[in-house]
């Protein structure tokens, strides 16, 4: 009797036992027809000569993937979706304080979500380049430990741009040349992990930072393929650089994710994908550890769903680093810029708004919700500046900035240092390598600037980039100026002014658009708080339909 019922006990727990998920594996597909699709496109930047990476398996991200996976199922995720999608990060930790949640199940539910879309051909969007394999592990930690919690990233899957050195993963810049560049942690990757940020993987990038070919269209590299913008897969350009980072943040893919940018690289992805992007000021946020374009110009950044997302992913980077010397300029007061956000308000607040800009029906109708917002809006006529040479310090500082990182940060193996190695060995297979060449790269080659020319450029670039925001401020005493998506990121970084992207609307075919805070130097704070009044006041930002 006894080995009956023991039996039956048996056969009724191994009944109930929970089926484990498992992931089919991605077969590559023939996308001709795609592609010629995309041949009868306006833009440039939307006809694509591939999609689907010809140096990446994808089945090698779903097999760090599969094991972390194992025991989550479609109905799990179906049940957490309510408290994870489009929510912020104090609501996510609401939820796991009072037990709905845990750090292992919200990093499983966007590993989950990760898998669903990317692994499908109809809705994939090319966002992802690595997956950590240890990332449950790493939040199962956070779970245990959650008495040493002193921070709101503590145990929130964070996605990086993949020009920023994680170790675990390697740092391909998007290149082929890289995809084994094993290196050690950048400074502000060290700062979220000390803080208990989980790294949830890497996203795709415009190869090299949108510098290998003016040909090159935004979101494409030769390891991940072709980003795609959840809003209109093929339809809407995803903007660049870091097209993967604002892709994933937009189909709710993590948390958070971090960016980088020389001229436009957060905030053109950002407003493309509809989500929150700011572009600190240089120096704000440490540098090394990142595979760089410009060491005038560079500045990592959040890439966030909202405002105060972005407040709490920029507050635990900050912090000097000896090895970036423009970060002895950054507060030391370590602030908490998301604890200070609800005593923002636009009442009472200057802002220049660029006449030629009011020909955008939609930056017209949300000035006007400023200005019914107690906000002042002064009119301006933006004055003509001469940035001629942004391009050659690009240049310049590339051929310099490139073979340093190689040298201190990159793997031991990589033995090509300079950027004419690199030309070289992309040529050896131009076809997967370099599809649509590497013009900008080989410009690299032929400028040849003394550092007093290079110099002498930076301080003309700069000069003028604040003639630009800075005589009409203080004529106008203003506090902030208001732009559209990236059309003023290049006076912007010329001048290091920081940035702030928030979702503004869509046009009329459903093409995201945001409007642009820019202030002076290092008035993140002001910045935040202006664009936390703005977005609490306006809710503009809509999950793309395919991806709720």
């Amino acid at each position: 009797m006894k080995k009956t019922i023991l039996i039956l006990l048996f056969l009724t727990l191994a009944c109930a036992r929970k089926p484990q998920t498992t992931i089919a594996p991605w077969v590559p597909y023939d996308e001709s027809k795609e592609l010629a699709e995309t041949a009868g496109n306006e833009s440039i930047k939307l006809r694509f000569k591939l999609i689907q990476s010809r140096v990446l398996d994808k089945n090698a991200i779903w097999k760090n993937v599969a094991d972390q996976i194992r025991n989550f199922s479609e109905e799990d995720y179906q049940k957490l979706k309510p408290l994870i999608q489009e929510q912020n990060i104090p609501t996510i930790q609401s939820h796991i304080q009072d037990g709905s949640l845990t750090y292992e199940t919200l990093t499983q539910w966007y590993l989950y979500r990760i898998v669903k879309y990317e692994n499908n051909k109809n809705e994939y969007l090319n966002n992802i380049i690595a997956i950590n394999p240890e990332a449950v592990n790493e939040a199962r930690k956070r779970d245990k430990n959650k008495s040493s919690q002193d921070h709101p990233i503590y145990g929130m899957p964070i996605l990086l741009k993949d020009n920023i050195n994680f170790e675990g993963l390697p740092t391909t810049a998007g290149t082929e040349l890289l995809r084994n560049n094993e290196a050690a942690d950048a400074f502000i990757v060290k700062r979220i992990k000390e803080k208990g940020g989980i790294i949830l993987g890497k996203a795709n990038l415009s190869e090299w930072a949108n510098f290998l070919c003016l040909e090159c269209p935004n979101g494409y590299s030769a390891v991940g393929g072709q980003t795609l913008n959840p809003y209109g897969r093929k339809k809407f350009d995803t903007g660049g650089s870091s097209s993967g980072s604002a892709s994933s943040i937009a189909a709710n893919y993590a948390a958070a994710a971090v960016g980088t940018e020389t001229s436009g690289s957060i905030l053109s992805p950002s407003s493309s994908n509809s989500i929150v992007g700011l572009k600190p000021t240089t120096g704000l946020l440490s540098r090394s550890g990142i595979v760089p374009l410009s060491s005038t110009l560079d500045a990592p950044g959040p890439m966030t769903k909202n405002v105060i997302d972005s407040a709490i992913l920029v507050s635990v980077m900050t912090g000097e680093d000896s090895a970036d010397i423009v970060t002895k300029n950054s507060p030391k007061n370590n602030k908490r810029y998301w604890e200070e956000l609800q005593t923002g308000s636009l009442k009472g607040v200057r802002f220049g708004v660029n006449k030629t800009f009011l020909e955008d029906s939609i930056y017209k109708l949300n000035v006007e919700k400023i200005v019914s917002l107690g906000g002042i809006a002064i009119e301006f006529e933006p004055a003509k500046i001469d940035l001629e040479g942004f391009g050659t310090l690009l240049n310049a500082d590339m051929r310099i900035d490139l073979p340093n990182y190689l040298k201190q940060y990159s793997s031991k193996e990589l033995t090509l240092r300079t950027v004419s190695d690199i030309v070289a060995y992309n040529k050896q297979d131009s076809l997967n390598k370099i599809p649509y060449g590497q013009g900008r790269f080989e410009k690299i080659i032929d400028t040849n600037l003394s550092v007093k020319e290079l110099d002498q450029l930076r301080v003309k670039l700069h000069d003028a980039g604040v003639a630009l925001f800075e005589k009409t401020m203080t004529e106008h005493q203003l506090d902030i100026i208001l732009s559209i998506n990236n059309w003023n990121a290049g006076e912007a970084a010329a001048a290091n002014y920081p940035c702030l992207t928030v979702p503004m609307g869509y046009t009329a075919t459903g093409q995201p658009i945001g409007i642009t805070f820019i202030s002076r130097p290092f008035q993140e704070e002001m910045l935040l708080k202006i664009g936390y009044a703005f977005e609490q006041e306006t809710k503009a930002r809509k999950l793309p339909t395919d991806y709720k």
